[in-house]
């Protein structure tokens, strides 16, 4: 399935106007960047549009650094500026979280299941979206693109097509008078395979992404973001280039009905 996104960046003229100093840049996009398949899919995105761009990742004192390894690894096969924004101590206070919390266990098993709650950070797109927002206006960039996509709606209420909706409206009137960036959201009814799709059809680094929950020198292949990884990879009928410690092909299906 081919994916089009309209943007005035593909409409770029060779001699650009002067700007207002209330209009943001419209050629210029800040990109959430974590590091995974969905957000590295989402720079080679407006990378194709012809965007100037500007990848921000949040280290907020995740359970681990290779997402963040691999968001700068990302950023730099696309020549983007490449911002880590230090928000560590925010992760330690949120307590009860596999992602932040230590003496929390990552679950195994597919998102359909009850165990994958665990995952959920407390309003944390709510928290990287709006240091993004932040970064954009200082820079006048036009957008701020988030890499959420159909499979979350389930486990993660902050990745939901009302999140975006009101996140604009609070952009709008939070930097009233000053350049504000619409945020994007462009895959948010895309399911997982068609990120998978996308991506590879756009010649990403999808090698180089990292999507395991439990760090380590490879992907697990059992945690719930890995399952999903190969899930997406195997529905697009698309070699997958992830190196799991456990490299069985077959897994079970998801949960009828989800």
């Amino acid at each position: 399935m081919e994916h089009h996104t309209a943007h005035p960046a593909a409409a770029r003229s060779s001699v650009d106007g002067p700007q207002s100093d209330d209009k943001p840049d419209p050629f210029t996009v800040v990109v959430v960047l974590s590091g995974g398949l969905d957000s590295t899919t989402l720079l080679a995105h407006y990378a194709a549009l012809g965007c100037d761009l500007l990848a921000v990742t949040v280290d907020y004192g995740q359970r681990h650094r290779r997402e963040i390894e691999a968001a700068r690894a990302v950023a730099t096969h696309y020549g983007a500026r490449h911002l880590v924004v230090d928000l560590r101590g925010f992760g330690g206070l949120l307590r009860g979280s596999a992602l932040t919390d230590a003496q929390v266990q990552v679950p195994d098993g597919h998102y359909a299941e009850e165990s994958m709650r665990a995952t959920v950070v407390p309003n944390r797109n709510a928290v990287l979206a709006n240091v993004a927002v932040s970064v954009a206006v200082a820079e006048r960039a036009s957008v701020v693109a988030l890499g959420m996509h159909a499979g979350d709606h389930f486990v993660y209420p902050d990745c939901r097509p009302a999140f975006v909706t009101a996140l604009n409206s609070l952009v709008a009137v939070a930097n009233e008078g000053f350049p504000t960036p619409q945020v994007e959201a462009p895959f948010i009814h895309w399911t997982k395979s068609d990120i998978a799709t996308h991506g590879t059809r756009l010649g990403a680094p999808l090698h180089r992404s990292w999507s395991c929950y439990k760090g380590g020198d490879r992907h697990c292949g059992t945690c719930g973001t890995c399952y999903e990884r190969r899930e997406a990879f195997r529905d697009a009928g698309i070699d997958d280039p992830t190196d799991y410690v456990d490299d069985v092909t077959e897994f079970a299906a998801p949960l009828s009905g989800v």
